[in-house]
């Protein structure tokens, strides 16, 4: 399978649809990810998912308030404890989630105290549902993508 990988990459390189830069990089991402996975037994600790998978879903629960209170808060922040010593990325995207829960708490309250707040409390729901989704595609694609006008709390 690795050998049909290469052969395509080796392909698209020749044909100029690739760098030199993307060739290397992604045959680097294809030899290490064949060698992790034959020496490496039980090296998934994201409770079976991949790491994309699993950081993708770390972003959507914070979804899951709209359905119960509280639980968009206690879900992604379970998520980020319960793995932050054994990945990196879930702990990078834990805290980026973490700063992005208070942060808008924080706006929405200021809003909330205002009469002119209420209308742009709506806008701020709704630009708080598209930056969840829009993290949570980056985050699956394996990217990281800071959450804008957040206040950081944790570093």
């Amino acid at each position: 399978m690795k050998y049909e990988d290469l052969k395509i990459l080796d392909d698209l390189r020749e044909k100029g649809s690739i760098t030199e830069e993307e060739y290397q990089r992604e045959k680097a991402k294809i030899l290490n990810d064949t060698a992790s996975s034959s020496t490496s037994s039980g090296s998934k600790p994201l409770f079976g998912l991949e790491e994309n998978t699993y950081l993708m879903l770390m972003h959507l629960s914070q979804l899951l308030g709209l359905l119960l209170p509280l639980a968009g808060f206690v879900a992604p922040v379970i998520m980020w404890i319960t793995n932050k010593e054994t990945n990196a990325n879930v702990d990078l995207h834990g805290k980026n989630i973490l700063n992005f829960i208070i942060s808008y708490l924080i706006y929405s309250a200021v809003l909330a105290i205002t009469i002119i707040g209420i209308p742009l409390l709506i806008v701020l729901g709704i630009i708080y549902l598209v930056f969840v989704i829009l993290a949570s595609v980056k985050a699956n694609n394996g990217e990281y993508w800071r959450y804008p006008f957040i206040i950081q709390f944790l570093k």
